[in-house]
């Protein structure tokens, strides 16, 4: 079944509007734990979808499938912010030194 023009137009404003989000994100102090940040991201990403569930169109079935295209298409942007988000805690973390030789 394809989308209707208004659903994937619909997808499309989503996405773009969450990679604006997630762009638009500073990483500073104090930092959250990566597991807390997927929290804080999925969190983002159902309140996005709870908005579009209200604007789709079609029958129930091409609803559905909206939002779940809707959500395959913001997960795509997750995995690359949460690796940068991964990387800048791991640059944040002190070297660990070799306990003293006595």
């Amino acid at each position: 079944m394809a989308l209707l023009k208004a659903n994937k137009d619909l997808i499309s404003a989503g996405r773009k509007e969450f990679n604006v989000l997630l762009n638009q994100q500073v990483f500073n102090d104090p930092l959250i734990s990566e597991e807390d940040m997927v929290i804080v991201v999925e969190d983002w990403m159902n309140f996005y979808i709870n908005y579009y569930r209200q604007q789709v169109t079609g029958e129930p079935q091409e609803r559905d499938k909206a939002l779940q295209e809707l959500r395959q298409e913001l997960n795509t942007l997750i995995n690359p912010f949460l690796a940068k988000y991964r990387d800048f805690l791991k640059s944040r973390e002190l070297p660990s030194h070799p306990p003293p030789s006595s």
